[in-house]
């Protein structure tokens, strides 16, 4: 049987797969299976924000343009700040990986959020 990563943000033993992403079931929190280290991932994946500061997994960030939603009456305001993101190589110019209230899992473009303390 495969040995299993703990959680990376809570810690738990109990993640288990599915299609392709470690889930933890303590938390909810949902991460990419990658065969390459963490140290590799950070060479090649550079995400800057709309100012030019360089973004992290971890960091938070507001949106500062409304972001239309396919599917969705009503648009992400300008403004919402978004905590816990997640970089992923780019799908058609999304590169950020967020959860938001309200919307759920989404991918963003660098372009539209500012790095937020």
């Amino acid at each position: 049987m495969e040995d299993l990563p703990n959680c990376i943000q809570c810690g738990s033993e109990y993640t288990y797969e599915a299609d392709g992403i470690y889930i933890c079931p303590d938390c909810a929190h949902e991460w990419l299976k990658d065969p390459k280290s963490e140290d590799e991932e950070d060479e090649e994946l550079i995400v800057k924000d709309a100012h030019g500061n360089i973004l992290k997994d971890g960091d938070s960030v507001t949106v500062i343009k409304d972001i239309k939603v396919k599917g969705s009456s009503t648009p992400i305001k300008v403004g919402v700040k978004i905590k816990n993101i997640h970089l992923v190589k780019p799908v058609n110019g999304h590169n950020i990986d967020v959860k938001i209230k309200g919307f759920g899992s989404l991918l963003l473009k660098s372009e539209l959020v500012k790095k937020s303390n």
